[in-house]
Formats: structure tokens, C-alpha cells, sequence
């Protein structure tokens, strides 16, 4: 089975421009393909995670990833998804942005001797001048085609900028441009990106000739992300300051029982022959799947020690069986001093104790533990940074509460 093969048994792959020819681009691993990400957040998102998972499963394959941080065309602001304009981000938010991007993609991503590149749109949009742009690039347009696509009518009533509706042209120069100049020869993306990716596809043809290869993926990559990665609480980021290494492997401990194996097929890099096995489970089997799809998914994202660590204070506070959303108490810097917190106001704070006596007398019999190790000296303090990571405190066996400063 060859990678493009794999793809479509996982799920991923929804639309292609030209079947054939990506399947033997990726086969061969002759793709050169990018996947762009916007810097609206100072993190990235489950989203992303699934992007980047792509990457790595093209990149070990033997093609070549070209990761875009949008700093470019998040001055714009992408409509599609949206209801509103987004909020407008200053440069040097933007540029903090996307430098947190970075940290994280290379975690996922072989950047070494040439085997990958991340590229900054800024680059090249940022000096454009506006009446050259107009005649090389807007002359490729049709505004009635534009105004059909679905990232732009769903916002005519609600009202569309004209700020966003330049977008479309901006991506589809981005893959202008690294065509020319890198080499890109495919684009990849999620099912709210097909007009956008679409438009890049004729203007390279419109530009360099209807034989200019140029060709187009989508995947159920951003859609099922965007539902996958948002919580009544907001979203889930790989970013262990914004969740937890625990709370993003209790989120996915947490998913509903029709959606586990659709997301360790998607998501995990475990072989196929081992989910199709899984394919047979029911019942109290689906709890051991979700607790493989939380673990394998937060040692990717956080490494072997936070899942194992994760996944022993989940078995510590369920007895390994059923999930369920814990208890949280949220801390603040008044709360602390001089940057600390002992573990007796912990215990008061979260109300797992009624007063600091009793929390000392719990201490004191050994029925305290904090991320499931026990914790037997009174005078234990954790400071401001761990609190941040958010720390799981338990007394006795049965009360437990997850601490976190904001």
C-alpha cells in the first residue's frame, strides 16, 4: 500500500484536483507541498496537530514539506469559517506568533539538510505594490466566480471587508510564488480551504500555461479539526502552558464512542491492521481505545514522559475504567507568595480540605498525592510555572482536583 493509498484507508483525503497524478507524486515521493497556518493564536491547536500529522506522514514518505507561517496574510484575515472579521493583530503580535508557531512545528517536522522548509509569507507579500498586483494578479480573478465560493457567501449578509476579500488573491500567490521559486508543485488543506486552494491552482495555469502542473488536495484535515479541537472551554493547543499535558489527554480520554476509532485512524501512526482489529470492539473495549488514542496522541505532541505521566494520574483518579471531566479550580497571582504555593492552602483553595489543620493531619497520614506521586512534607510549595501546566491533587482515593494558575 502506497502513502496516498494509506491517506484514503485513514480517512484523510477528500477532494483532488487530479487523482492520479497526486497519487503518483506521493507514491514516488516526488511531492513538494506546502500547508499554510495563519498566526492568529501564540499557539497551535488540534487542528494544526492534524496538519503537522500529515506532514510527517508525507515527510517519512519521502516528500518534501514546506510548512507557511501565514505572518503575511494574517494581516488580512481569512473569512472562511467565520461569521465576523477577525480582530486585527499588530506585527509584533503577529511576529511573536509566529515564532511560537516555529518552536512547535519542529517538533513534528525533520527541518534538517533540505528535507523540509518553513517559509514566512511576509516575505513576499509584503513588498508587493498594489497597482502591479491589480494588473498581474487581479486580472486573473473573476470577482462573480469569487463571490460563488462558499468562504465568501456565507458572509455577504453579515457583511464581508474588502480587506478579506483580497485574501483568496493572497493565497493564491503564495503558491504563485513558491511554484516559481521552490519548487512547490501541491497544496494541501482542509474542506473550508477548496476555493482558496482552487483559485491558486488557476492562477498558476492562467499565469504559466494550462500544462503548468500544479495540483490540489483537500483533506478532512482544518474541518474535523476545527470540530475536534474546540471544547465548551475553548480549544485545545499543543501549547502545554494553554493545556495541560493532562487535560489534552483527558480530552481526547473523553471523546464519544463513535468518534475513538475514527480518530486513532486519522490521527494516531499506529498501523492500519492493528485498527481494523480495532474495528471490532464495543462495549467496555471502546474505553481501552480511547485511553490508546489519548496516549498515543499526547506522546506525540508531549512527549513519552507527559503521556505516561498523564495517563497514570487519569488510572489514579478513574480506576482506569470510566472518564469524566475533573474538578478544577483556577489560582491567581494574588494567590500566590513570592510566586509560590504550599500544598496546604492547595488543599484549602480547592476544597479538598476545610482548613490548613486538616489538611496538615491529611498530609501527614500520607493521603496526599500531587500528578499521582504522594506528597508527605508539609511545607511542599510549587511554584508559578508548574501551577501554570496545571498540577492534579488527590486525597484519599476518591477526591481529587486539578489546580491551575491563570
Amino acid at each position: 500500500m502506497g502513502i496516498y493509498e494509506e491517506l484514503k484507508a485513514r480517512g484523510l483525503i477528500a477532494q483532488v484536483t487530479n487523482e492520479d497524478e497526486v497519487r503518483e507524486l506521493f507514491n514516488n515521493g516526488k511531492a513538494v507541498f506546502y500547508i499554510g497556518f495563519d498566526c492568529t493564536a501564540d499557539s497551535l491547536h488540534v487542528g494544526h496537530f492534524m496538519a503537522l500529522s500529515l506532514m510527517r506522514r508525507l515527510q517519512l514518505a519521502g516528500n518534501k514539506p514546506i510548512a507557511l507561517i501565514g505572518d503575511g496574510t494574517t494581516l488580512i484575515g481569512d473569512p472562511s469559517g467565520r461569521t465576523d472579521m477577525r480582530k486585527m493583530l499588530t506585527k509584533e503580535d503577529i511576529q511573536y506568533n509566529a515564532e511560537c508557531f516555529k518552536r512547535q512545528m519542529e517538533k513534528f517536522i525533520d527541518f534538517s539538510d533540505g528535507k523540509a522548509l518553513m517559509l514566512y509569507n511576509s516575505e513576499w507579500l509584503v513588498p508587493l505594490n498594489y497597482i502591479e498586483l491589480l494588473r498581474e494578479v487581479g486580472a486573473c480573478f473573476s470577482v462573480n466566480n469569487m463571490l460563488r465560493a462558499e468562504c465568501y457567501k456565507q458572509r455577504m449578509e453579515r457583511g464581508l471587508s474588502f480587506l478579506e476579500f483580497n485574501y483568496m488573491i493572497m493565497q493564491s500567490y503564495d503558491w504563485y510564488y513558491m511554484f516559481q521559486h521552490y519548487g512547490c508543485n501541491m497544496q494541501c488543506g482542509g474542506n473550508d480551504q477548496w476555493s482558496n486552494m482552487l483559485g491558486g491552482t488557476e492562477l498558476i495555469r492562467k499565469k504559466l500555461g494550462q500544462d503548468a502542473h500544479a495540483l490540489t488536495i483537500t483533506l478532512l484535515l482544518t474541518s474535523e479539526g476545527k470540530k475536534m479541537g474546540k471544547t465548551a472551554a475553548g480549544a485545545v493547543w499543543l501549547d502545554p502552558n494553554k493545556t495541560s499535558p493532562f487535560d489534552f489527554y483527558q480530552y481526547w480520554r473523553n471523546v464519544a464512542d463513535a468518534d475513538v476509532l475514527k480518530c486513532i485512524r486519522m490521527l494516531t501512526f499506529l498501523p492500519l491492521e492493528q485498527i481494523d482489529e480495532m474495528d471490532k470492539w464495543e462495549g467496555s473495549q471502546l474505553n481501552k481505545a480511547k485511553e490508546i488514542l489519548a496516549y498515543e496522541l499526547t506522546k506525540l505532541v508531549h512527549g513519552v514522559e507527559e503521556a505516561e505521566k498523564a495517563q497514570a494520574a487519569a488510572r489514579a483518579l478513574f480506576g482506569g475504567s470510566e472518564g469524566g471531566d475533573v474538578p478544577t479550580t483556577e489560582l491567581s497571582e494574588a494567590d500566590l507568595t513570592d510566586g509560590q504555593l504550599d500544598i496546604l492552602s492547595i488543599l484549602v483553595k480547592c476544597g479538598l480540605c476545610a482548613s490548613k489543620s486538616d489538611a496538615r493531619r491529611n498530609v501527614q497520614q500520607g493521603g496526599v498525592a500531587v500528578d499521582d506521586a504522594k506528597v508527605d512534607d508539609i511545607g511542599a510549595s510549587f511554584d508559578a510555572d508548574v501551577l501554570r501546566r496545571g498540577i492534579v491533587v488527590r486525597r484519599g482515593k476518591k477526591n481529587y482536583n486539578r489546580v491551575v494558575l491563570k
